[in-house]
């Protein structure tokens, strides 16, 4: 499972926290079509977001265009952060009643407790402030930019073009398929909650996530798992005070909720790669110790490039990472995978 990087943040005990919205669902359709670099990876099809664009009109094409060049889906993320909001009209109507302050503190990003002053005064419009959050999120890909737009945009334009961009979208892609998207999260949600007790924390965001190993941080009191289905097969990282969210894609079981046969992507790709004579070998030098690709081929009769073929698909199964160049088995993916299939079969 790949991961998109949108957070700053560095080993406490964190606790799990779920929900689900068709509110997320939402602003994350926002936020993948406008995400160009990496819209031929999502599972969707082009010709699905070809023809949602061929739908709307010119003028939200332009709320579209808008979004992609200043990246306030994010903004759109942060905002539906606040509480929890019972429908989309009591969304927009919190929205409409936030003060100009209020409104680009929350959704400039959170970059750290330190920073929370230096938040409020770029927030407030202080040059320094903005340029010093600049300076302090250099390395990641649009927050200096998006930091820079939200600190100029005036108030009121923002909120109408936020409001305008999630009426949009949901009248045009979230209503026609509301009761078999709200069905698809709400399965997802209760599967993962009914594992909840039966995972440590750690264990429980890599299940989830399908392989996303998060250990605990300073700071990070509770980890949000968000489930999505636009956004598939990408996991969306973020940080917010006192939490690191992920909003994760939801697994086969959950969008064919009615099939009680139909396995799990990823628990599928384990049993795959553990079905092969060689990569068990691989699997128990690993459980031994950290290997590097030669010490893997010093122990099997095999040649490097098909060691290094077996570990591309241990790699792709979320069961075998590469920590400091050494190639490190994912022991907790290997822990709960009689619970994933104990799970699967008692469905």
């Amino acid at each position: 499972m790949d991961v998109l990087h949108f957070t700053s943040r560095k080993r406490t005990t964190y606790q799990i926290k779920l929900e689900y919205s068709l509110l997320w669902e939402c602003a994350l359709g926002i936020a993948a079509i406008t995400n160009t670099p990496i819209i031929n990876t999502l599972e969707k099809p082009l010709d699905y977001w070809t023809t949602i664009k061929g739908n709307m009109s010119k003028e939200f094409i332009k709320e579209l265009d808008y979004v992609e060049k200043h990246n306030t889906w994010k903004a759109l993320l942060q905002l539906l952060h606040m509480r929890r909001f019972n429908d989309l009209q009591d969304f927009t109507s919190h929205i409409q009643e936030l003060t100009e302050d209020q409104l680009k503190f929350v959704c400039l990003p959170f970059i750290g407790h330190p920073f929370q002053d230096l938040r409020k005064e770029a927030a407030s419009g202080n040059g320094s402030a903005t340029s010093e959050m600049k300076k302090l999120t250099k390395d990641n890909p649009f927050f200096p930019q998006y930091i820079d737009y939200i600190c100029t945009v005036d108030s009121t334009f923002l909120k109408e073009h936020l409001i305008t961009i999630m009426l949009g979208w949901y009248e045009a892609v979230i209503k026609k398929d509301i009761e078999e998207l709200h069905n698809m999260l709400q399965t997802d949600y209760e599967m993962k909650r009914d594992m909840l007790n039966k995972l440590e924390p750690e264990a429980m965001v890599e299940w989830a996530t399908g392989g996303v190993s998060y250990k605990p941080e300073p700071s990070v009191n509770q980890v949000l798992l968000i489930p999505q289905y636009v956004y598939r097969p990408w996991n969306i990282e973020a940080d917010l005070e006192d939490t690191k969210v992920f909003y994760y894609p939801i697994s086969n079981e959950s969008i064919s909720p009615n099939d009680r046969y139909m396995p799990d992507d990823f628990m599928v790709l384990k049993y795959k790669a553990l079905g092969d004579e060689a990569r068990m070998k691989i699997v128990k030098l690993l459980f031994d110790k950290e290997r590097t690709l030669q010490e893997i081929t010093d122990h099997l009769d095999l040649g490097k490039s098909t060691v290094h073929h077996h570990l591309k698909i241990l790699r792709s199964a979320k069961l075998v990472e590469i920590v400091d160049s050494k190639y490190s088995l994912k022991t907790q993916a290997l822990k709960f995978l009689g619970e994933e299939l104990h799970l699967y079969l008692k469905k």
